[in-house]
């Protein structure tokens, strides 16, 4: 019995051993690659100034409201019954619009995310579209970014086809 569990583990090592051989892998430093675009750092650059400028329009709605409760604080006293709850209405309507512009802008399905969407995706394609046809060419069955795998402690320098992935791009 043992003699047959031996020679079964053995078939099996040798057959993982054997596929093993067959395998081939490569690996992309996508940090690396983003970081030398030209094309990507100025996506950056658009998606910085569009959240500045939209930025400054939900802090100046902010400042706004602000300025309205301060008048209506100093000016209470004199206003009538009506006047303060017009006043009232005033500051909630722009502390709503405020936070209504946060969510239009900035908010889970906002316009920051859609820019941010149409800028990188194509971006986004064009690196995925040179690492398959490099993993064709090379015949790698399998390419892994190695600035998000967190377990790998070493890699060889030859199995990083990020330089090469650039060059596809037509980067550096």
């Amino acid at each position: 019995m043992k003699r047959v569990l031996f020679i079964l583990l053995s078939m099996m090592a040798l057959s993982m051993s054997m596929q093993a051989k067959d395998f081939s892998v490569a690996y992309v430093d996508l940090q690396y690659i983003l970081k030398n675009l030209p094309s990507y750092e100025s996506a950056n650059e658009q998606l910085t100034l569009i959240a500045r400028r939209w930025q400054k329009e939900v802090t100046d709605t902010e400042q706004e409201a602000q300025v309205l409760a301060a008048n209506y604080r100093t000016e209470q006293i004199f206003l009538s019954e009506a006047m303060r709850k017009q006043r009232e209405q005033e500051i909630l309507d722009k502390e709503k619009q405020a936070q209504e512009l946060k969510r239009k802008y900035f908010g889970e399905e906002g316009e920051l995310n859609k820019k941010r969407e149409a800028l990188l995706k194509p971006i986004q394609d064009e690196i995925y579209t040179a690492i398959q046809e490099i993993a064709m060419q090379k015949g790698y069955q399998v390419v892994k970014d190695r600035s998000s795998e967190p377990s790998l402690i070493y890699m060889s320098n030859k199995l990083d086809i990020s330089d090469q992935v650039l060059n596809k791009l037509g980067a550096k």
